[in-house]
């Protein structure tokens, strides 16, 4: 069996997820056009960096703590493949995508589905991060929604 991830670990790839969130928009914001697209782009971009530091004052925390499940290594496991199906999990790959981004659109779509995916594996991480830091994580999941939204209406115009 492949290696299996820690608490500390899975928080590391949260790290990993905000920091190429924060590449992806930075770069979609000097590549688009749109003025409304770059402040939003920029905004977004400005509040990966604001998680990127909630992360690594949890990464302190999270390091020694164990997940009170009855079978972690099965939870972690879990957590490693729902991390090897999100390609923001892997180091240095937001501004690698948004490179390739054509078009306006695609740009924007690719950022809905990312915010949807970071939601969705923010959720899982709440069940590994001590009581005292499940608030911290909720507080990002809401922001990642209001980003989801925020883009969503940006697709509708």
């Amino acid at each position: 069996m492949g290696k299996k991830f820690s608490g500390c670990e899975i928080v590391e790839l949260g790290i990993h997820i905000e920091e190429n969130g924060r590449d992806f928009y930075s770069t979609l914001a000097r590549q688009t056009h749109n003025p409304q697209a770059v402040a939003i782009f920029e905004y977004l971009a400005g509040e990966e960096g604001k998680h990127i530091d909630i992360f690594r004052k949890i990464h302190a925390i999270t390091c020694s703590y164990e997940p009170e499940e009855a079978f972690p290594e099965e939870y972690f496991a879990y957590m490693k493949s729902l991390a090897s199906q999100y390609v923001f999990t892997q180091q240095n790959k937001g501004e690698k995508i948004a490179r390739g981004v054509k078009e306006y659109n695609e740009g924007i779509d690719l950022g809905i589905q990312f915010e949807k995916d970071s939601i969705h594996f923010y959720e899982e991480m709440k069940k590994i991060v001590p009581d005292k830091e499940k608030e911290l994580i909720d507080q990002l999941i809401s922001e990642e929604r209001m980003h989801l939204k925020q883009l969503c209406d940006l697709k509708g115009e």
